[in-house]
């Protein structure tokens, strides 16, 4: 009788432990994307004869979805891409599709570092950019940078957003 008894309180404090283990794992699930959060919205870059600007809105718990374009004020479109955050497996990426880019695929950049106010994703492979840069100046503001070699040289570019 005492043995039964001590199996099944250690076959309890098991399950409640594994129990346990689940629901941290699950409340672990998507703290990836929620590093992301701070440039959901609306942001812009404007000069005197374009614009430039991104839109970030939450799709669901574990993707982000984007869309870039710069635009001339003679309502050209210069520049348009879609862009997704996807956390899967515990990584952060983000898909970026240019229509007259790379025949059209999506291209993935991972994320490789990141903090309150920082978001780096590199992809070593793609010819340029390799490495996109998200840095929060404060609440209204960030600075994305895209950077890489282009015609063997270090080039980066840097696009000042305001929140709009």
């Amino acid at each position: 009788m005492k043995q039964k008894f001590i199996l099944i309180a250690a076959a309890g404090c098991l399950l409640f432990t594994a129990c346990k283990k689940n629901e941290e794992t699950k409340a672990k699930t998507y703290t990836e994307l929620e590093k992301a959060e701070w440039f959901l919205g609306q942001w812009v870059n404007k000069s005197f004869d374009a614009e430039f600007s991104e839109t970030w809105m939450k799709e669901n718990d574990s993707v982000y979805t984007g869309e870039s374009y710069f635009i001339k004020h003679s309502s050209d479109t210069l520049f348009a891409e879609t862009m997704r955050l996807t956390e899967t497996h515990g990584k952060l990426n983000m898909i970026i599709t240019v229509p007259n880019q790379n025949d059209g695929k999506p291209v993935s950049f991972e994320m490789t570092s990141a903090n309150d106010t920082l978001l780096v994703f590199e992809n070593p492979a793609h010819d340029f950019p390799t490495k996109i840069t998200y840095r929060k100046v404060n609440k209204d503001s960030l600075l994305a940078e895209i950077s890489g070699l282009k015609d063997g040289k270090t080039t980066s570019q840097k696009f000042p957003f305001k929140r709009r």
